[in-house]
């Protein structure tokens, strides 16, 4: 049995009740780590960078092993930008590349750099018009029920390509579940952390990281899907939500952890 630990959090009440996001997370672990998984989650809440929550919302709920799909973590690559606006024009271009069109990537950018607060979901647009296709509202579409199938693996591959913190190892989990989605074409992502400009691009093949996405001292983020036309949005929904997804590392590393 698995347990999914979901935690998010928001300072001047429920995030229902207009209070502003601080922090969210998620983990899908096993039953000797779910309390400890829970009680890092709970000191991440009062103590982030934007403040402490004084509304935090815990959930943890059993899942069988058997309903688990996984699935191979896209690999990393890295683009340095000398600014915000050339690090969302290149952006625009990694969209375009993953099959995107012009418009919508123009218009999925403008969409997160015009939010006037951090959405806790991803708006979804359409790959080829640009058009917002769910009615989320400010809430958006979520994505739960993920983790990594051999942590220690994955830190180990992680760092041989010199990626650390926490941001990357939490935002590529949830990147690569999006990208096995069904309809989905590529994932726009920048943080609501202040401190962090870095965002990512993901598509099919890679997960591109920006190094300036968003000016310093920022904390309005968001991320935006774009999907094919035609996309069943509830079975897009349900499977981003619902289906449990265990994210494996490329083979060679798994090889290589056992060996050392």
């Amino acid at each position: 049995m698995l347990y999914s630990v979901r935690m998010r959090a928001a300072q001047g009440g429920a995030h229902e009740q207009g209070g502003t996001h601080i922090s969210g997370a998620e983990r899908l672990v096993g039953e000797a780590e779910w309390k400890q998984v829970a009680a890092e989650m709970l000191e991440r809440a009062v103590s982030h960078s934007k403040g402490s929550a004084d509304f935090i919302n815990l959930i943890v709920e059993t899942v069988s092993r058997n309903n688990v799909q996984e699935i191979t973590c896209l690999p990393i690559q890295s683009v340095a930008g000398s600014d915000v606006p050339a690090g969302r024009k290149a952006a625009q271009a990694e969209l375009i590349k993953a099959g995107v069109a012009p418009a919508a990537a123009s218009a999925g950018v403008a969409a997160v750099a015009g939010l006037q607060g951090s959405m806790r979901g991803a708006m979804v647009l359409c790959a080829k018009t640009g058009k917002r296709l769910d009615d989320s509202g400010e809430r958006g579409i979520r994505v739960s029920r993920m983790d990594i199938a051999d942590n220690q693996a994955y830190l180990n591959w992680l760092r041989r390509q010199g990626y650390g913190n926490m941001h990357i190892r939490e935002a590529l989990v949830l990147a690569s579940k999006v990208l096995s989605a069904p309809g989905v074409v590529a994932e726009l992502c920048w943080s609501d952390d202040p401190e962090y400009t870095t965002g990512y691009i993901a598509s099919a093949t890679v997960y591109t990281r920006f190094t300036n996405l968003k000016p310093y001292g920022c904390s309005i983020g968001g991320r935006v899907f774009f999907v094919k036309e035609n996309t069943d949005l509830a079975q897009l929904t349900d499977y981003l939500q619902y289906r449990p997804v265990m994210v494996k590392v490329p083979a060679e590393e798994t090889n290589d952890a056992v060996s050392r």
